[in-house]
Parts: structure tokens; C-alpha cells; sequence
């Protein structure tokens, strides 16, 4: 059984920072990929910011040098920095964590956590 565990999300004032976290925990032999992503009222979700196979961070044209995407592999953790944070980020954001545990490699997901700017 493997869980995403998600925190640091909560109300800021627009200009504010906000650092995202989530830790994969269970049978894990191989952290593959990790992602953030988000999903705001009324729209589908997108991804923000990811670490794909062999590849370096990738960023969604919205982040405009804003968020810093950040990992420890060893504990597979995921971070995301947000700074300058405007009106528009308010969404849940998701960590996403594409692991090998035993026989398999698997898609997980986090459950959530509310990102709210507004002064």
C-alpha cells in the first residue's frame, strides 16, 4: 500500500509564498517520475510543474519563473515553491508520483490541498 501525503497549502495575500510538500510512503523500490499539478473551479486539471523520466524540471508557460519544483528522491518527497502567488493560482493542487513498487509501476495521486490568494 503506497499513500501521497500532502501539505502547505492554505490562504495567502496576493504577492505571498506558499511551499508545498508530499511524501510517498509504503513499498516503494523506485521514485520514476513526481509532479504538481492543479485544478481550479470550473476548469480541467493542468499541470504545473514536473519532473519527468531523465529530464530536468518541467514548467507550465503560467508559472512564469515563479514556482521552483524541488525533490528528495531518497525520501520520495516532492516540493513546490511558490512565490509572488497571484488570484489566478487559487486551485487544489496534487502531487502526482509515478513509482516502482514490487511487480509494477504505478500512477498515484495525492488528495489534495487547497491553495486559496486573496486579500
Amino acid at each position: 500500500q503506497v499513500e501521497l501525503a500532502e501539505s502547505g497549502g492554505g490562504l495567502v495575500q496576493p504577492g505571498g509564498s506558499l511551499r508545498l510538500s508530499c511524501v510517498a510512503s509504503g513499498n516503494i523500490e523506485k521514485v520514476v517520475e513526481m509532479g504538481w499539478y492543479r485544478r481550479a473551479p470550473g476548469r480541467l486539471r493542468e499541470v504545473v510543474a514536473e519532473f519527468r523520466f531523465g529530464q530536468a524540471a518541467n514548467y507550465a508557460d503560467f508559472v512564469e519563473g515563479r514556482f521552483t519544483i524541488s525533490r528528495d528522491i531518497a525520501k520520495a518527497t516532492v516540493f513546490l515553491q511558490m512565490d509572488d502567488l497571484k488570484p489566478e493560482d487559487t486551485a487544489t493542487y496534487y502531487c502526482r508520483q509515478i513509482l516502482q513498487i514490487p511487480g509494477r509501476t504505478v500512477s498515484f495521486w495525492g488528495r489534495g490541498t487547497q491553495v486559496t490568494v486573496s486579500s
